[in-house]
């Protein structure tokens, strides 16, 4: 295993798994990255933000697929969320996860 996926999970994370269990999609961009296009009904939280909302994730009670731009900010996203017991994949950077759902 790599030191990459070490850190931040493997790349091959079965999105339409995490899709099939009700999966929220999440997105860790800035709020100017957010607003310059987004996965249709992602919900926003920049990773800066994300430790102080992680117990608004968890009410919400379902796995979450984590992304960004490059899939870095989404890997350490993911990391956290379930440090913090929330299911949590990295689905990598918004065009290659925008690919995925289709």
């Amino acid at each position: 295993m790599g030191l990459l996926n070490a850190l931040f999970g493997k790349s091959t994370n079965n999105v339409a798994e995490y899709i099939e269990k009700g999966a929220i999609i999440l997105d860790v961009r800035t709020k100017s990255e957010y607003e310059g296009g987004h996965i249709k009904n992602a919900l926003h939280i920049p990773v800066q933000e994300l430790g102080n909302r992680i117990d608004e994730i968890k009410k919400l009670n379902k796995p979450v697929i984590a992304y960004c731009a490059s899939g870095m900010r989404s890997g350490s996203a993911s990391s956290m969320l379930k440090s913090n017991g929330i299911d949590a994949i990295n689905g990598g950077g918004i065009s290659s996860l925008q690919r995925k759902l289709v």
